[in-house]
């Protein structure tokens, strides 16, 4: 890749989002460039939230995505929530029409999509850094980046950010057009990964005094578990056996065994934050997945609100470009904040009535006033269970 190249949509950025919307274009026959500043190994080892809508998930297959997710996902029909030392199930199927989630790591449906791309031999270009995008309110705006091969121009109908809240594609925009929503939550996300057979069939989430706790699974042998820590917790403070034993005590009933335990592969602290970015196009930039958006990971959003934006937007695109119809264009950005709002909202509420205050008594005694409302309310354990199970396929 070098000098000067000319397609019809790039896309910065190889997540969920880039690459789902890459695909989707190559199936409406629409050309695309993918950039991405990271390598590919970085990329399709980046471990993220592994829980799949139940349309999501739908859509995924129905795209030609999804053959490795339905043979290698676990199916839930329940998640668990623990709190005072009493483990209760929430039987998510059972209260929202028969509906299951579905566990398939982030990071395995990355490696499925470039493997696509990769297949049929679309450009996908890894290692490149964006230096600028140029042009957003012309007829075709141009993205500058650099690679190892050198310096590179291409000239587009439309650019996609797909790159992050803080990506070259939000940066681009002249201050003063986009507006930022965020909130930053008193604690922090510790995740491992490790080699330990799951030793419960379904996700637990546990708020307890020391913090919060959830317990999840990628695999039969692997085990993916965070702690909720302080915001200036860091990894040097959390050897194996302090881990191992936090992750116990927090998770612990009268009635249940010991979490199974082994080598930790993978472990990183997560700040937790929201994020929304408004209006999520510029001219001929759009904006999808996490450069528009950032949920708390409590709610199991953001893989599926990425999805959700892509699936409008891809639509959008070939209208545009095939029609030179830009009405589903013109309506993308309202259409995808009011999901993402409510994104928002469910997700904040998950971590408010799980994560312990670490200073105000008053918000942990309405946490514990939400949880017991879940656990003893059957229309509030239905809201939380269709919200949980499908809420970006609204």
């Amino acid at each position: 890749m070098l000098g000067a190249e000319r397609t019809q949509v790039v896309i910065v950025g190889a997540g969920p989002a880039g690459l789902l919307l890459g695909h989707l274009l190559h199936l409406e026959g629409i050309d695309t460039i993918i950039v991405e500043r990271r390598s590919q190994e970085y990329v399709e080892e980046r471990v993220r939230a592994g829980v799949i809508e139940w349309g999501i998930a739908n859509f995924l297959e129905s795209s030609g995505v999804g053959t490795r997710m339905r043979a290698e996902g676990l199916v839930h029909h329940g998640i668990e929530l623990r709190f005072e030392g009493v483990s209760h199930r929430i039987a998510l199927s059972e209260l929202y029409e028969g509906r299951a989630i579905t566990v398939y790591g982030q990071q395995e449906v990355v490696k499925d999509l470039i493997a696509l791309r990769q297949g049929y031999g679309a450009p996908l270009h890894f290692d490149a850094e964006v230096t600028s995008i140029e042009g957003h309110t012309t007829d075709h705006p141009t993205v500058r980046l650099t690679s190892d091969d050198g310096e590179t121009s291409i000239t587009a109908d439309y650019v996609v950010g797909c790159d992050g809240s803080h990506g070259a594609a939000v940066g681009s925009v002249p201050p003063g057009y986009l507006r930022r929503y965020e909130r930053v939550y008193p604690f922090s996300w510790l995740g491992i990964l490790a080699e330990a057979p799951p030793t419960t069939e379904e996700l637990i989430y546990c708020r307890h005094a020391r913090g919060f706790a959830l317990y999840s699974m990628r695999s039969p042998t692997r085990s993916r578990l965070y702690l909720g820590v302080r915001p200036d917790e860091t990894l040097d403070a959390w050897p194996d056996d302090r881990i191992w034993e936090e992750l116990v005590t927090r998770l612990a009933t009268d009635h249940t065994a010991d979490i199974g335990q082994g080598p930790i592969i993978e472990r990183g602290i997560t700040p937790m934050r929201s994020v929304v970015i408004a209006p999520m196009r510029y001219g001929r930039l759009l904006l999808a997945g996490d450069a528009a958006h950032i949920v708390p990971p409590t709610g199991a959003k953001g893989m599926n609100l990425a999805v959700a934006d892509v699936r409008l937007l891809a639509p959008a695109l070939a209208a545009a470009l095939g029609d030179h119809d830009e009405r589903l264009l013109k309506e993308y950005s309202d259409q995808s904040l009011r999901r993402v709002w409510r994104a928002e909202e469910f997700s904040t509420y998950m971590t408010q009535m799980l994560h312990p205050h670490p200073s105000d008594d008053f918000e942990n005694g309405v946490q514990m006033a939400r949880l017991r409302q879940v656990i003893e309310s059957e229309s509030t354990a239905r809201s939380l269970a269709r919200n949980y199970v499908n809420l970006s396929s609204v």
